[in-house]
């Protein structure tokens, strides 16, 4: 029985220690590394994002789609821009007109008079539109489809070099503001009336958590069981 227990330890001690080996790479250290973000980082950038909507007279405004454009834009400047929005209005007759409306517009969308540039700009090759624009910031990184390393060569328990490109990208397209990749946003002020709340209730012996309706509660549902 000795003699049975000591083989038996020791193939288990081989076994960890080639597992051990397994999981450790045999690379330099120049390959991929096992971090998706390090092969493909994301960098963000600024970036210039304009509009340009077609303006006749005040009293005619925009079309329904321009005034949709128009709304989406602001929206996005509003939740990601940064600095000033600009107005750029073409030279010639109706430029003080177009300048107002454009200024009402984006006042009335919320964005603060101090932060709204407008000037003129020359007519170039008949187009005499309006051009709004703004800097915002953009997340990218490298293409994915890098498939120059052999997949079947695994003797050095490395990872691609296209490993958690798609991750990656992924997150580049789906994030709000790229601003948020580079530095946390500020914390938001607290609710003092919700503060003031839950101590007087705290104080009082209350219960200070908040009152849940029947539709709040946790049972998912009432099929086949009572």
């Amino acid at each position: 029985m000795t003699r049975t227990n000591t083989i038996l330890r020791s193939a288990c001690v081989a076994a960890v220690l080639l597992a051990s080996s397994c999981a450790s790479p045999f690379s330099d250290g120049t390959g991929p590394a096992s971090d998706g973000a390090a092969n493909h980082p994301i960098t963000v950038a600024p970036r210039y994002l304009s509009l340009k909507l077609p303006f006749s007279v005040p009293e005619a405004g925009l079309l329904p789609d321009d005034t949709a454009r128009f709304s989406a834009f602001v929206s996005d400047y509003l939740k990601q821009g940064t600095g000033s929005i600009s107005i750029s209005v073409p030279e010639g007759e109706g430029t003080t007109a177009a300048i107002a409306y454009f200024g009402q517009r984006l006042s009335e969308a919320g964005v603060p008079r101090e932060r709204i540039l407008v000037n003129t700009h020359a007519v170039a090759n008949g187009d005499t539109r309006v051009e709004l624009g703004y800097i915002g910031y953009a997340a990218k990184t490298d293409s994915c489809g890098d498939w120059s390393a052999d997949l079947a060569a695994t003797s050095d328990n490395s990872t691609a070099p296209n490993f958690g490109c798609a991750v990656q990208q992924n997150i580049a397209a789906q994030v709000t503001d790229p601003r948020d990749l580079v530095e946390p946003r500020a914390m938001d002020e607290s609710d003092a009336t919700r503060r003031n709340t839950v101590t007087d209730a705290y104080e009082k012996g209350q219960v200070t958590s908040a009152q849940k309706t029947g539709d709040q509660s946790g049972k998912v549902s009432d099929v086949g069981g009572q």
